[in-house]
């Protein structure tokens, strides 16, 4: 986390390219921007609604959960609340992390414990402001869901005042050796010998687990943060999200926690959890 905060981020170049679909309320393309962490370029590839109307518009950049990069498409993961945003007047951009889609292949990422994902929705914040889109430069928020709620919390902590607020979705934990031990480990996966050949075991090497978290870095957060969470969401456990809340307040951030009764891909409680975060969105950002 100490390197991610370190090195500096841009993006740039944010192109549109050919017309996804169009409806009443918004139209959607294939974008590609430009993301450079330090000396290291990517081209990262995404979705971009736009809404109908001169503008300017409030944003939302999207940061989707894990999916394998070997069969991820662009824009998948997040397609609902892109629709969902863009219909209530928000520029949404889906990201697609460096290795998926069309971006940028990085060999390091398993390796680096994904930060890499983190620095490309910072630059997809960036690439918007320098873009010509009709986006409300002042209003902009981060949303992630699952994977990507620990993508946008390090994002937040990268980068204090990158945008005006953000919402965490069925969150990963805040705690990088909870994420390993349940995802990886637990399930064999191949990606974890890389990882402890790099890194060492989380109960031999605690203090560079510690270091990789967001959750000793959370009180460099400056910006009002939603977490919306399933009662029974069997992926990523309740616990963290209340871990993770409560880190959140002992560190200062302002955040709140809503819960829904609903499991982690929220199908029936998804139209009242979207409209909770956009109603925190529009109060945050006015």
């Amino acid at each position: 986390m100490a390197a991610l905060q370190t090195i500096s981020h841009r993006g740039s170049q944010l192109r549109l390219g050919a017309v996804r679909e169009r409806t009443a309320a918004y139209t959607s393309y294939d974008v590609t921007y430009r993301a450079t962490s330090g000396r290291r370029d990517f081209t990262i590839s995404g979705v971009l609604n736009v809404p109908t109307g001169p503008g300017p518009f409030p944003a939302v950049v999207l940061a989707h959960g894990y999916i394998d990069p070997a069969y991820y498409v662009r824009g998948q993961g997040m397609t609902r609340e892109r629709g969902v945003f863009a219909s209530r007047g928000y520029v949404a951009l889906h990201v697609d992390y460096r290795g998926h889609a069309e971006s940028t292949d990085d060999p390091r990422s398993d390796r680096d414990l994904r930060l890499g994902y983190s620095a490309d929705v910072i630059a997809a914040v960036k690439a918007l402001r320098a873009s010509n889109l009709p986006v409300d430069d002042d209003r902009i928020a981060l949303m992630g869901r699952s994977m990507g709620g620990g993508v946008v919390m390090k994002a937040l902590i990268a980068e204090p005042g990158l945008v005006q607020a953000a919402s965490l979705w069925a969150s990963v934990s805040s705690l990088e050796d909870e994420n390993f031990n349940h995802f990886i480990r637990a399930d064999g996966d191949s990606r974890g010998a890389s990882i402890v050949a790099a890194h060492g075991l989380p109960e031999d090497e605690p203090d560079f687990w510690r270091a990789a978290s967001a959750r000793p870095y959370l009180s460099s957060i400056t910006e009002p943060v939603l977490i919306v969470h399933g009662r029974v969401d069997d992926t990523c456990p309740p616990r963290w999200a209340r871990a993770t809340q409560a880190a959140m307040q002992r560190a200062g951030v302002d955040s709140t926690l809503e819960w829904y009764d609903d499991g982690h891909a929220f199908g029936p409680a998804f139209t009242a959890a979207m409209d909770g975060t956009i109603r925190y969105f529009d109060n945050q950002l006015a």
